[in-house]
This record gives C-alpha cells, sequence and structure tokens, in this order.
C-alpha cells in the first residue's frame, strides 16, 4: 500500500544553494534554486547587493517560475568586494554570499633604467588593455628592501615612469607598480613586481639579464665585425700575394721560352745568381807565387 503526500508550499523558506557561476571584473552570475521544488507560480525574488567597499546598497527583483534561477549582476567594479543576498519578495528568510570581483591587471613590460644617481621605473599604460581604467586614477609604487625586510610607499603618478632615488649600496629592492587603490586601499589592481640587486653595481637584476645580454651583444659585435674585416683583409691580401707569384712566374717562364724547343729552358741550379754575386776577377799575380802550368 501506498499514499500520495503533496506538501503545502512553505514560502517563508529561503532560497537553496546559492552560488556565484562567474566573477569578472563588473559583473557576477550567481545562481540558486527555489525553496521548494515545481513551483505552480510566479515566484519574485529579491537580490540585495551591499558594496561593502563604498558601503552603499543595490536591489534587484526577478520574477519566475523556474525551480533553478540564473542572475547577472553588472555594473559592479575592478577589484570590489560584495555582500549579495537573495530571497523572496515577502521578506522570506535569506540566503546569502560574499563576491570579490576580479582586480584591474597588471601594467606590463615593467622595467628599470639606471642613472647616476637614481633609477627610472617605466612600464606600459594599463588604459592600452583595460578599458575600465582612466589615467587620472595613476598608479601607485612601493618598494620592498629584502635585507632591512621593510615595505616602503614611495607614492604614486599619473604618468608611465617614476624616479626611484637615495638608494642604498648593497641592498637588494622589490619594486610593485599597480593601478591605484581606492577608498582606502581597499580596491586595487593587480601589482607588476621587478627586482632590483644593488650590489654596488647599480644594476638591476631582473633587469640585468637584458641589460647585460644587450652589453655583451654591443661588446661582441664589434669584436666579431672586426674578426671579419681582418680576415677579409688578409684573404685579399693572400690573393694578390697569389697573383703577384704567379705572374711572376709566369712572365719569368716566357722569358725563357724557347721556340725553337717549344718548352722553356731553365739553367742549373750553379749558373743562377745576380752578376753581382759572381766571383771577383783576378787582377794580377804576386812575383812571390809560382806559376804552374797544367
Amino acid at each position: 500500500d501506498y499514499v500520495v503526500v503533496k506538501m503545502i508550499p512553505d514560502n517563508r523558506l529561503p532560497p537553496r544553494h546559492l552560488h556565484s557561476v562567474h566573477t569578472g571584473k563588473t559583473f557576477a552570475v550567481i545562481k540558486w534554486e527555489s525553496p521548494y521544488d515545481s513551483p505552480d507560480q510566479d515566484m519574485l525574488y529579491a537580490i540585495a547587493v551591499k558594496d561593502l567597499v563604498r558601503k552603499t546598497d543595490k536591489i534587484y527583483k526577478v520574477k519566475t517560475r523556474n525551480s533553478t534561477v540564473e542572475y547577472t549582476i553588472k555594473k559592479l567594479e575592478p577589484g570590489g568586494k560584495y555582500h549579495v543576498i537573495v530571497q523572496l519578495g515577502n521578506m522570506s528568510k535569506e540566503s546569502s554570499m560574499k563576491i570579490n570581483t576580479v582586480p584591474l591587471s597588471a601594467p606590463d613590460a615593467l622595467k628599470i633604467i639606471t642613472e647616476n644617481d637614481h633609477i627610472l621605473l617605466f612600464w606600459k599604460s594599463l588604459a592600452l588593455k583595460e578599458s575600465n581604467f582612466n589615467e587620472s586614477r595613476g598608479y601607485e609604487i612601493h618598494m620592498f628592501d629584502s635585507l632591512m625586510n621593510i615595505t616602503a610607499y614611495l607614492g604614486n603618478t599619473t604618468e608611465n615612469f617614476f624616479k626611484v632615488s637615495n638608494l642604498k649600496m648593497g641592498h637588494n629592492y622589490s619594486f610593485t607598480v599597480q593601478a591605484r587603490c581606492l577608498y582606502s586601499g581597499q580596491m586595487c589592481g593587480e601589482p607588476a613586481t621587478l627586482l632590483y640587486d644593488e650590489l654596488g653595481t647599480g644594476e638591476d637584476s631582473s633587469a640585468a639579464k637584458t641589460g647585460r645580454s644587450t652589453d655583451v651583444a654591443a661588446i661582441v659585435v664589434p669584436v666579431l665585425f672586426l674578426l671579419l674585416v681582418t680576415l677579409g683583409i688578409g684573404f685579399v691580401v693572400l690573393y694578390m700575394r697569389h697573383r703577384r707569384l704567379q705572374n711572376s712566374f709566369t712572365a719569368f717562364a716566357n722569358s725563357h721560352y724557347s721556340s725553337r724547343l717549344g718548352s722553356a729552358i731553365f739553367s742549373s741550379g750553379d749558373d743562377l745568381g745576380d752578376e753581382d754575386d759572381e766571383a771577383p776577377m783576378i787582377t794580377g799575380f804576386s812575383d812571390d807565387v809560382p806559376m804552374v802550368i797544367a
């Protein structure tokens, strides 16, 4: 035996399984289920969004008969913190959750240029890839001294560079650049970090690879070029010398060529030599030396 029981819907129950499906920089998709299965009529939901940073509230309303409800909350701020409450329109029990939107991205191409008594931080404008970023908001720069274990706030700027002075010799620093934090530092962008090794060389440790490789290239390339030029000149000299020897030999052979014999005639080694090297002529004989005639 069995019996079918139909439960009386209780509109005082809270929505079930409230959770976030997807969170972006300026929106969040939330999802929940009705207080009971298979509603037989439209149900009015009230969605209250409390901005925990700005201390403001917004209320949205959704009317549906679906058992599963999905809703997109728009016009949020990057890096914001929100408290979302969902309940039926009759102010029944509520379901709540917290949402943190995605912060602005970190600036790209952060690099260091070393000057005589200071360094310059450079980076690309964040507005190139973030449509929600306005240059008037600016950037803020922090520095961490690993030797002293101290983090310092250096300041903010609306430019794409920042000057840092008074660095101590032998200290290692980490610099971070991010979109300026709003509302007492509660809404910040993602930081871009760069290491700087100041071990008396005044060079950037992370950018040193690029800088040093550039310096090495600046030395190696001219040296290789000079070597190639030297080798080229050497080959030209050898070639000209070879041609000169070949021409000298050809002229020498032509001067000893006999058209009657059809070949070149060369004397023996004893006959070779300049006329100046021949033995001197005998000019006379001494009376004391007898003459012997064979």
